[in-house]
């Protein structure tokens, strides 16, 4: 067994620590690039810090998406989903599943990659059917503003921003504001 004398202690010791400093601080960057909360986007791979948070509004990433009964591909498919784009709300997470519900509220299980974190929304699915229901896309954020297009119940738009109550749209190349209460995908009163 050597000795070393306290001198050489102390020298080991704050080589030991300059070296964890090293590593921390070659860690700090790339952790700080991502933020808890905001790096797991639908189709990555998060750890538990990063989990986004539930319930929360998604859209269909992919143009065949199988709605199974449970979280797995041994579960039978319940449902097939042809639309691309189409808005879905996250209700559960188990694993690299997730439980979600469709504006119609039929619940299944999908795995995540076939998700989008890109914002979309149902022109007011619940008035499907009705006669003459439209809903008003306007050029500014209230209700007075010059109309751009008016849509049909079901139309899906592509939801750019929202805040007090207006949601700024694009449908068929078409940007404008519609009435929050109006679009199926977005909270009420939820600002982004």
């Amino acid at each position: 067994m050597s000795r070393t004398s306290p001198l050489g202690r102390c020298a080991l010791a704050l080589l030991v620590l300059a070296s964890l400093a090293g590593t921390a601080r070659a860690q700090g960057p790339a952790a700080a690039a991502t933020p808890p909360g905001t790096a797991a986007e639908e189709g990555g791979v998060a750890d538990a810090r990063e989990r986004l948070p539930l319930p929360r509004f998604v859209s269909l990433k992919s143009a065949r998406v199988n709605l199974r009964v449970g979280p797995g591909k041994d579960y039978a498919v319940s449902w097939l989903y042809l639309k691309p784009g189409l808005p879905v709300e996250i209700i559960q997470e188990y694993d690299q599943w997730r439980r979600i519900r469709d504006a119609e509220g039929t619940e299944g299980w999908v795995y995540h990659s076939l998700l989008s974190g890109e914002r979309t929304a149902l022109a007011a699915p619940w008035l499907r059917g009705k006669r003459d229901a439209v809903i008003s896309m306007h050029r500014s954020a209230a209700s007075d503003g010059a109309l751009v297009a008016q849509m049909e119940p079901g139309v899906v738009t592509k939801v750019r921003e929202c805040s007090f109550g207006w949601c700024s749209v694009e449908a068929d190349g078409r940007r404008g504001f519609v009435s929050q209460n109006e679009i199926w995908g977005v909270y009420p009163d939820e600002r982004f």
